[in-house]
């Protein structure tokens, strides 16, 4: 079990130190989901290791005839569904295995929130989750890596003591937002950054 007070990692480093190309691929996630450094990205995929795995482990236990995996096989499903890293009515085993890291990046608090219009950039959007700027189903939320249910994601808004709660914040993105694509903003505001540098 070990000390309650030294916590275990909840992620696996690489295992080799010096590759290129995962290099480059985990500096382009960090870069395009704000991420803090690869820790993040290395429990992101961490995690989705350990829901595979449990997958494939219980596929296995079906094939033997094991009536037992097929609840826990529908409770997986039913978990992942409301967690929204599957997406659909009639999933099944396999598309768990289809699952990709996107699926577990995609469903953390500081993505939603960009996706949502709520933050200019995925990097705005962490530091408007960690000043208390956000609250999920009225309470305040200042984890970025929080998984944001379905449920839960109607209910993300501005907390209603932030200054961001005021349509007129400076820092608060226009409702055109809303209906753009990822780059179509992520072109937006570089634009708008490179105007105020010609007018510094």
């Amino acid at each position: 079990m070990g000390d309650p007070k030294f916590s275990r990692k909840k992620y696996q480093n690489p295992p080799h130190p010096w590759q290129a190309d995962r290099i480059n691929t985990e500096n382009d996630y960090v870069r395009h989901y704000g991420l803090k450094n690869k820790k993040e990205f290395w429990k992101a995929k961490s995690n989705l290791k350990r829901i595979r795995g449990q997958a494939r482990h219980l596929q296995a236990r079906l094939r033997y005839g094991d009536k037992q995996a097929t609840k826990e096989i529908e409770e997986l499903l039913s978990m992942l569904h409301r967690k929204g890293y599957l997406v659909g009515e009639n999933v099944g085993i396999n598309d768990v295995l289809d699952l990709e890291v996107e699926n577990i990046l995609n469903r953390r608090l500081q993505t939603v929130v960009y996706n949502r219009g709520l933050a200019r950039t995925p990097k705005q959007s962490r530091q408007f989750i960690t000043h208390g700027h956000i609250r999920v189903k009225g309470r305040r939320t200042t984890v970025p890596s929080y998984i944001v249910s379905r449920e839960d994601e109607s209910a993300l808004e501005y907390h209603n003591n932030s200054p961001l709660s005021d349509e007129l914040h400076p820092e608060r993105p226009g409702d055109e937002a809303v209906g753009m694509s990822v780059e179509e903003r992520m072109q937006k505001e570089e634009e708008r950054q490179n105007y105020h540098r010609r007018r510094r």
